[in-house]
């Protein structure tokens, strides 16, 4: 593992047990001699975490509901302040339920950012909105019964991706997604994103495995005269990568095998983003046993942990040490990192990708891009920009700060839908007024979302390093660590 400092500041882990560690999770100061106080056990399904320093730091100035993109296009949702601190201090009397408007929160954890007192909010709102799915939410509603199907897709994808074509062929008809909104209220509105005819496990498998990629990678650091050096990565690719968007996955492993880097593939579940999200924290923590179980034995075994998925490196990064108290879970969080955040760390790209070109593929040319919310609250919003601008005639053209909108499960609820899409209006027009045909981003739900409200095709940043190292560095007589091009098996 590298021992390189990030180029942001980093969210640390909560503790369970003192103020100290409540500081470093949500930046929240402890309090004085003047300012003691007795913990109060405010949601006891929480890990007995006490939040109330986090809740008094909060002096009302209402940063965060103008930062917040559900509050600027629904007056109905009274915003981020009174789902955090204000809702913590009405718990205090035993006599307050949480309200029910915690559902409206998208989860883009925007506030937390946005917050000049370092008032852990995304940390309030998952706990609350756990409490209410415990304690409030009807077991038998059809809400419930949406949101738990939502929040485990990776439940039912493995089902739909042992008949991939029958599953699309079903899932993109009319009366199914009509069906799907008046059985479950998941909107008709949007079309099911498509599973792989092959997933990226099973192309994984065929190809060789680790022991496949160990030998890539040595073969990769001896023709770039590191031989002696061990690079390792425990790579978390996520649900969608595997059984959706494998294109994904594949770049990662042929852009970080020319760097010469081993890839493991670990055992894991779901991040738990989407379970964050719908308040389903006991799904979300058996998620999380598993991964940080898995993770924090690769980092044992000299692995830093990668996500291509900005979503899942936030959970691993933030909400899990913020949420639970499981055994090695600190040090996951802090060897976890971004996919492109990682190289740009630790590779030289600028000279790498100098003089590369991406000419000779389709649809690589000019981008519209957008930096996820999850990305942002890693302080990653201007990295894709900066990385891609050594390659010759590839141009990244920002959309600005809006959020998509669709922040993962959120869009796809009937209820929320039309929200969703008042959201990404701005994200809409600035994409299409600028010098560009096609998308480009790192979440694979704001994919979803700039794809339906522009009809672009969505890249993701890892398939053009794939295409300028792979296709563009051979003229360069730079070493290539391929496997066949972009639909190659080997």
């Amino acid at each position: 593992m590298s021992d390189a400092e990030r180029p942001i500041d980093e969210t640390s882990s909560t503790d369970t047990n003192d103020e100290t560690n409540l500081e470093r999770a949500g930046g929240v100061g402890t309090a004085g001699p003047e300012e003691e106080f007795e913990p109060v056990d405010v949601f006891p399904e929480s890990e007995e975490m006490d939040l109330r320093p986090g809740a008094d730091d909060c002096y009302k100035c209402s940063t965060c509901d103008t930062n917040c993109p559900v509050a600027e296009v629904d007056d109905e949702f009274p915003g981020p302040k009174f789902q955090g601190p204000e809702q913590w201090r009405l718990k205090r009397q035993e006599d307050k339920d949480v309200d029910d408007s915690v559902m409206k929160c998208s989860n883009c954890m925007r506030c937390d950012s946005a917050c000049p007192s370092s008032v852990p909010l995304s940390q309030m709102h998952n706990t609350a909105r756990g409490e209410y799915v415990e304690e409030q939410m009807n077991k038998l509603s059809r809400e419930y019964w949406r949101n738990r199907m939502l929040a485990n897709y990776r439940r039912l994808a493995p089902l739909a991706a042992m008949f991939p074509r029958t599953s699309n062929f079903v899932m993109g008809l009319s009366p199914v997604r009509w069906l799907g909104e008046k059985l479950l209220g998941v909107t008709s509105e949007r079309e099911f994103p498509d599973f792989a005819t092959e997933t990226f496990h099973a192309w994984w498998a065929k190809r060789g495995g680790n022991e496949t990629s160990r030998e890539r990678a040595k073969q990769a650091r001896a023709e770039r005269g590191e031989e002696g050096t061990e690079k390792r990565i425990a790579y978390f690719h996520g649900c969608y990568a595997n059984y959706n968007t494998p294109e994904v996955a594949k770049a990662l492993v042929r852009v970080y095998e020319h760097f010469g880097y081993e890839i493991m593939i670990p055992e894991q579940r779901c991040s738990g983003t989407p379970m964050f999200a719908n308040g389903m924290l006991a799904d979300a923590r058996r998620a999380a046993e598993t991964n940080v179980e898995e993770l924090a034995a690769a980092i044992e075994d000299g692995a830093d942990v990668i996500a291509s998925c900005s979503s899942c490196s936030m959970s691993l990064r933030q909400e899990y040490p913020e949420l639970f108290d499981i055994e090695g879970i600190d040090d996951v969080a802090e060897n976890t990192w971004d996919a492109v955040e990682y190289l740009r760390v630790h590779e030289d790209l600028k000279t790498e990708l100098e003089g590369t070109s991406v000419a000779d593929v389709e649809g690589m040319e000019d981008f519209a891009y957008h930096a996820p919310c999850h990305a942002r609250n890693q302080g990653l919003a201007g990295q894709t920009r900066e990385v891609l601008s050594p390659i010759d005639g590839v141009d990244v053209h920002d959309v600005g700060d809006s959020c998509s909108g669709i922040s993962g499960t959120y869009g796809w609820k009937e209820e929320h839908y039309d929200t969703s899409m008042k959201i990404g209006e701005e994200m809409f027009e600035h994409m299409e007024t600028a010098d560009a045909e096609a998308g480009l981003t790192e979440c694979p739900t704001c994919s979803m979302q700039m794809g339906h409200g522009t009809g672009y095709e969505i890249t993701h940043t890892l398939e053009v390093l794939e295409a300028a190292l792979t296709t563009g560095s051979e003229s360069q007589g730079r070493p290539v660590a391929t496997d066949g091009g972009p639909d190659g098996n080997k």
